[in-house]
């Protein structure tokens, strides 16, 4: 664990990418667990590696690490867990390309919300990548006009969203320390899974397939980035998040043979581009905040 530790920050935030681009791959590849089945199961795994990581890195702080997070830190879990939900219910009802093309509109989201409830200024290129994400995602949708993979592309809204307004409340309060929150919304994934699903028994191969989803795709996918971002300016965060995008679809052509038409690479191509153009103006806004302190 100690030489996890001592990884450069973005080599951690790209292996933690690389690790989340499976999750469509794995969510596609359940032979016959439903969506609240998976998720109960991929949470429950998830819980399991986020409290070996706890109890590692905080010793016998573990418990008091939960109180320092306070109301924050459980108004967060329950914001992350909407996103667990919201991810596994898009996956397992539309493409993995509209899934993690929608995933990676969490920067623009973050752009609109900080406008009205952080009162930060919208730029003229911030505004552009506005433009260009909603154009993008309306010529991905545009073809997915059946009832299910239309609300498969909502759902797959809740997780920028959510991972937005998570975003939002660790500025307001910045001592709060990302992994418990990880904690919190395993936990709140894994009842809302239960409740729902009513019968969770599954096949020893989708339970191994869970164990996989929540252990190392999920569970060491956000360990490595929390760990990385640590020490990695945040538009380099974000902009090496992309390669989750661009990954994600591959896996599931490859193995799956899932390829979705043409027009859903163009306006994917398009969110990314208008991503990385958030990315510049926000690099540029901290350089020019570094040179005026």
């Amino acid at each position: 664990m100690r030489f996890i530790f001592s990884l450069p920050g973005p080599l951690l935030v790209f292996l933690g990418a690389i690790s989340l681009s499976f999750g469509g791959l794995i969510v596609k590849s359940f032979e016959g667990a439903n969506l609240w089945q998976i998720l109960f199961w991929r949470s429950l795994f998830f819980i399991f590696v986020v409290t070996i990581f706890l109890i590692f890195t905080y010793k016998k702080n573990f418990l008091l690490s939960f109180k320092k997070s306070g109301l924050p830190g459980i108004f967060g879990g329950i914001i992350l867990s909407s996103g667990f939900c919201g991810y596994v219910f898009a996956m397992y009802n539309t493409t993995v390309a509209n899934t993690n093309f929608i995933i990676q509109t969490q920067t623009i989201f973050l752009a609109i919300f900080g406008y009205f409830f952080l009162k930060e200024k919208i730029s003229k290129i911030t505004l552009a990548s506005i433009i260009l994400a909603i154009s993008g995602i309306i010529l991905m949708v545009g073809s997915d006009l059946s009832s299910g993979q239309m609300t498969g592309n909502i759902a797959a809204f809740v997780m920028p969203i959510s991972f937005a307004i998570l975003i939002l409340i660790i500025r307001k309060y910045p001592s709060i320390d990302m992994v418990p929150l990880q904690l919190y919304a395993g936990i709140i994934a894994m009842i809302i899974g239960y409740v729902i699903a009513g019968k969770i028994a599954i096949s020893s191969y989708d339970i191994f397939l869970g164990f996989l989803a929540g252990f190392f795709q999920l569970g060491f996918g956000f360990i490595l980035i929390t760990i990385g971002a640590r020490n990695t300016p945040s538009a380099t965060v974000g902009i090496i998040m992309l390669v989750e995008a661009v990954l994600g679809p591959l896996w599931a052509w490859i193995v799956i043979n899932e390829q979705p038409p043409l027009i859903v690479f163009v306006g994917g191509s398009i969110v990314l581009f208008a991503v990385f153009l958030q990315f510049i103006t926000t690099k540029k806004d901290e350089t020019q905040n570094k040179l005026s302190e």
